[in-house]
């Protein structure tokens, strides 16, 4: 059964007296992040149709409520290419000239959608990637197992699909959680419910944006996060049931604790987050 958020679960620390970086939650696993030189996007999904017109229809970016929400991009990364993370992603890169940076099959979505060579680029991960004044690192991971212990649209996407997809056009390739550094900071960047030890050993991070999800299916998941990465606030992502629109009282995803995610982020030793859609955190 589908809950909706009890307000009182946000929690958010109070901003920095000087904040050089802002931390703006869009839903799902989406995310801007803006310091005075540079605005890098993540994941952004805000067009979000309905749980039918997903299933039954081909997926249009609404490109109106794109550039309302997104007005402006340097660099959008994406994590992997399931609808929910790439859908709006090259749509935005046309509104803004943003460059669109992902894995071999995201940009494969982002070439169904028109967008020109120049403003595309591919990595698989474990290089750093300049972004004017900031940098972003892909660190390879896997989609985690979620409902009924599988892998929702497991695949890789060889060349361009249909455009605008249906849902099932767009399995989700290589996964990669950003490590970005902007403005003085480290932000970590978790987008499905698994992470790799092994691809996080070297890396620390102020803050990590963590897909809430995951600690039901994913042994240690909050505990491995901090313990590696270190930071001050781990940030909830991708908790709620994306097929309501933005402007609606957030709804639960199946599955999703958020007092037991804050409990454990607690024990883990750092301080949880939970934002409103468009809450902002200034670091």
């Amino acid at each position: 059964m589908l809950r909706r958020i009890d307000p009182s679960l946000y929690r958010q620390p109070v901003d920095a007296a000087d904040p050089t970086v802002t931390l703006r939650y869009l839903g799902t696993a989406g995310f801007t992040l803006a310091s005075a030189q540079r605005t890098i996007v993540i994941d952004p999904f805000v067009t979000r149709p309905g749980l039918l017109r997903t299933g039954l229809r081909r997926l249009v970016p609404d490109a109106e409520k794109i550039a309302q929400i997104i007005p402006h991009a340097d660099d959008v990364i994406v994590g992997h290419a399931h609808h929910d993370h790439v859908l709006d992603s090259p749509q935005l890169c046309h509104q803004t000239g943003a460059r669109f940076i992902g894995s071999p099959s995201a940009c494969n979505v982002a070439r169904a959608a028109g967008l020109p060579e120049a403003q595309i680029r591919a990595t698989e991960g474990r290089e750093r990637i300049a972004c004017g004044s900031a940098s972003v690192y892909g660190a390879p991971s896997r989609h985690g197992r979620v409902y009924f212990g599988r892998v929702t649209l497991p695949g890789v996407i060889t060349a361009p699909p249909p455009w605008p997809p249906r849902v099932w056009d767009l399995p989700h390739g290589l996964v990669l959680n950003w490590h970005i550094e902007i403005g003085g900071l480290s932000i970590f960047h978790v987008d499905s419910a698994e992470i790799l030890v092994e691809e996080l050993e070297g890396l620390s991070a102020d803050v990590v944006c963590l897909c809430a999800i995951g600690r039901r299916y994913r042994p240690n998941y909050v505990a491995d996060a901090v313990r590696i990465l270190k930071p001050r606030y781990v940030v909830a992502c991708h908790w709620d049931w994306f097929f309501t629109p933005l402007e609606a009282h957030p709804v639960l995803l199946p599955g999703v604790d958020l007092p037991g995610f804050v409990a454990e982020v607690e024990a883990a030793g750092a301080e949880p987050v939970i934002m409103p859609f468009q809450g902002a955190l200034r670091l």
